[in-house]
């Protein structure tokens, strides 16, 4: 109970300090951002943006990781925590498409441009997108489990291309991109110690956030799926004396 009480401290404050902390030219008070070439006052979707992008990336690699435990050992226990981390993965997936076109409606005048990260983001969203088609296409648990689980190692494999790789190697307006000679990957962390202060107690809130969701999303479905099987289950006659 008390780490969750921490945690909503934590969270409250990355979200207030995040919010009204002010990007100045020359900060002078430990509560001012510097001015960040390339992104200027729009530096703050930093601290919610890269986190939610970074959990997507931990996710689906989480949901491989299961999965392929449960192509090893067969373990039911094994696809809900992979279907979890999944689920997660879609969720932080779609917080950072949003909040990566707030940001560029601010930096760039429209929400949507198909720059390249914003159209890998997008292939993410439809080829896990399959994922959820796929499994709600099948009944029986063993195949729907197996099929996942081979499709979630296949999925995988794309994740670091769209994510690391093609927003580098291609010229676009997002900061990162190959022709970009201001901010640099993450904004080549041109922080001052608080602002990188509060980005990284954001990644570790956000990080134990999405442990907490995980732990809970698995276990549920764990305990809905054996109740099932309690409920269909045929009742045993009463032997007469």
């Amino acid at each position: 109970m008390i780490w969750k009480i921490f945690l909503f401290i934590l969270l409250t404050f990355v979200s207030i300090a995040g919010i009204a902390f002010p990007i100045v030219e020359n900060p002078s008070k430990w509560y001012e951002f510097p001015i960040i070439p390339g992104l200027e006052e729009n530096a703050k979707i930093i601290f919610f943006h890269v986190p939610t992008a970074w959990l997507t990336v931990i996710a689906f690699l989480m949901s491989t990781i299961f999965s392929f435990r449960y192509l090893k050992k067969k373990n039911p226990d094994d696809d809900a925590k992979a279907y979890s981390a999944a689920q997660l993965g879609m969720i932080f997936c779609i917080l950072a498409t949003v909040t990566g076109a707030v940001w560029a409606k601010f930096a760039w005048g429209q929400f949507w441009s198909w720059d390249p990260r914003q159209t890998s983001i997008f292939a993410l969203l439809l080829i896990y997108g399959a994922l959820f088609a796929l499994r709600s296409s099948i009944e029986t648990e063993d195949k729907r489990a197996t099929l996942s689980a081979v499709y979630s190692l296949i999925a995988f494999v794309t994740v670091p291309f769209f994510v690391f790789i093609m927003p580098r190697i291609m010229k676009g307006l997002h900061p990162g991109s190959a022709d970009d000679t201001n901010a640099g990957p993450i904004v080549d962390f041109q922080m001052n110690p608080s602002m990188q202060l509060i980005f990284f107690l954001s990644l570790t809130g956000f990080t134990i956030l999405f442990f907490w969701m995980w732990r809970v999303g698995y276990k549920s479905i764990i305990y809905k799926e054996r109740l099932t099987k309690q409920l269909l289950m045929p009742a045993q006659p009463v032997q007469g004396g």
